[in-house]
């Protein structure tokens, strides 16, 4: 049991140093927790985006929800209130060099994104994502669907990197 635990305390170890933007500290997992929601599931996935979510949301798995998700609340980067505000949805994993080991997909009809300078990282969000926020990005992540923006404001701050696509329409859609 002793054993179990501590291969426990380690895979997490591992999951939270692969999502975060630096290896995690030698911090206790109930610790660490507290600046990424893992998740693989969907009902952990669906509360890690709500408003009383996290800022940053990693998957450790493809993710498949049969119906429409909201990214809501105002969060700042890494929990830290004197930062900018920052969302993250992590669809992949990385080793500790920050090397990308894997990627996953998240499926679901529709993804509307309300929280400001959010951005969907390292995966494949598949169905279509209607952006009411402003500053939305996708950093090597694939949309396999529509981009609807809201407003202009959410359309003209829009970011696409060069390891990133949309493989169907980008448009306004009030």
């Amino acid at each position: 049991m002793k054993g179990k635990a501590i291969v426990l305390i380690f895979a997490i170890a591992i999951v939270l140093a692969s999502c975060t933007s630096k290896p995690a500290p030698p911090e206790t997992p109930a610790d660490a927790v507290t600046t990424a929601s893992i998740v693989n599931n969907e009902a952990a996935f669906k509360k890690a985006i709500s408003s009383s979510g996290t800022w940053i949301i990693c998957t450790l798995n493809d993710l498949s929800v049969n119906e429409d998700l909201a990214l809501e609340g105002e969060f700042h980067d890494k929990n830290d209130t004197t930062k900018d505000l920052k969302r993250k949805i992590g669809l992949y994993a990385q080793d500790a060099d920050k090397n990308v080991t894997a990627r996953y997909t998240l499926t679901a009809p529709k993804l509307t994104v309300k929280s400001p300078n959010a951005r969907i990282q390292g995966g494949t969000f598949k169905g279509d994502v209607y952006v009411s926020a402003k500053n939305f990005e996708l950093v090597d992540a694939t949309v396999d669907g529509n981009v609807y923006f809201t407003t202009d404001d959410a359309k003209s701050t829009f970011k696409v990197d060069e390891k990133s696509k949309v493989t169907g329409k980008q448009e306004l859609k009030k």
